[in-house]
């Protein structure tokens, strides 16, 4: 994965979920794909997905929990995981995570 992105479309509104604990801010790029880059603070969260996404994490530790399964992952900076659409996800953040959401 890219250290960086170009020729980007940044909303400036920043994405607050679940009382702050999840920031993150959309970019666009010029084909209309979307990405969104963010933080999630140490917490347990569930994550609801409509089209698959790919969560490429650059900094920090989670664990996660794909829906359906029983067993949690953990991942960490240079690690990434994939959600299938129309599904979820438990997240608990161990360090603070800094990552990218791909979409599609």
């Amino acid at each position: 994965m890219s250290d960086q992105f170009e020729n980007v479309t940044v909303n400036k509104q920043a994405n607050l979920y679940f009382d702050g604990k999840c920031v993150s801010h959309t970019i666009i790029f010029a084909d209309g794909t979307k990405k969104t880059l963010g933080v999630i603070f140490p917490s347990t969260l569930t994550f609801n997905t409509g089209a698959p996404e790919i969560m490429e994490i650059n900094a920090g530790k989670c664990r996660i929990k794909l829906a359906g399964q029983s067993e949690w992952q953990t991942f960490e900076g240079g690690q990434r995981f994939d959600v299938a659409g129309n599904s979820s996800f438990e997240i608990e953040t161990i360090e603070t995570l800094d990552y990218v959401c791909h979409f599609g």
